[in-house]
């Protein structure tokens, strides 16, 4: 039976964590270790942490859940943390207002990585977006392909960073790269895929959906540093030429479908 590290960062997040964590507590698959990394918050959240971890225990101790509180230098030193303090064979990261979406999606991620006799680099899936209130509000844009390589993302980050689990051996030793403030994920899922490539591991699709966030985020209300950031991402891993051309073809493709 292999692990599976969820990985939750929080930073005064006590109106949204508790969403995140029953969706954690609930799943049927076993062999799941719980990284929680807060930024030192100051409301209510590490009480709730707190409680999450008795009620876990109460349930048995089913899964391993290890927190810490301690201040960051951002959300990606943060994520780096957590890395270094996984021990799974598989690592996701699901932070505070993600949730997964049903209680058997660890299970059909162990399920589809033991599928074939060879362990992928990474086991990925589709995402929901929700509002608020949790509600579906509809499929993420870019919907996963059934094959996906490193290059795949010159197109856009076709899968979602939270459903996104890296293989253990491969997350460990690819930090986040904390220059960046908000596209750090976007580079990190590429660096993975790159040196899946380079050790001739698969990329499989579990073919369901495996997240759901919500429509507010980091990203969202840092929308234009955002952009200029990922550009400079892309520019990075597929070049210039490349890179603007895809642009102009976002922008085209925007255009059209006003």
């Amino acid at each position: 039976m292999i692990t599976l590290s969820i990985i939750t960062i929080t930073y005064n997040a006590a109106r949204l964590l508790p969403k995140t964590l029953d969706s954690v507590l609930r799943q049927t698959y076993p062999a799941v270790e719980h990284i929680i990394v807060d930024g030192a918050s100051t409301d209510e959240t590490m009480d709730i942490v707190g409680r999450y971890i008795s009620d876990n225990g109460q349930s048995g101790g089913k899964h391993s859940v290890v927190a810490i509180s301690e201040r960051d230098h951002g959300i990606y030193d943060a994520m780096n943390k957590g890395l270094d303090m996984s021990r799974g064979d598989y690592v996701c990261f699901l932070n505070a207002g993600d949730f997964l979406p049903d209680e058997h999606t660890l299970e059909n991620i162990a399920e589809c990585a033991l599928s074939s006799g060879q362990l992928p680099a990474v086991v990925y899936g589709d995402t929901d977006i929700v509002d608020n209130d949790y509600r579906f509000l509809r499929h993420r844009r870019l919907p996963p392909p059934q094959k996906l390589t490193w290059r795949s993302f010159s197109n856009g980050m076709l899968v979602c960073h939270q459903a996104f689990y890296a293989l253990g051996e491969i997350a460990r030793t690819t930090a986040y790269d904390t220059r960046y403030r908000f596209s750090a994920d976007v580079d990190w899922c590429i660096r993975v895929m790159k040196e899946a490539e380079a050790r001739g591991l698969p990329l499989r699709n579990v073919g369901r959906v495996v997240a759901c966030y919500l429509e507010e985020g980091q990203t969202t209300r840092n929308h234009r540093a955002s952009l200029k950031e990922r550009f400079s991402v892309m520019r990075r891993h597929y070049g210039l030429l490349s890179t603007v051309l895809h642009h102009l073809w976002f922008a085209m493709r925007a255009i059209i479908k006003r």
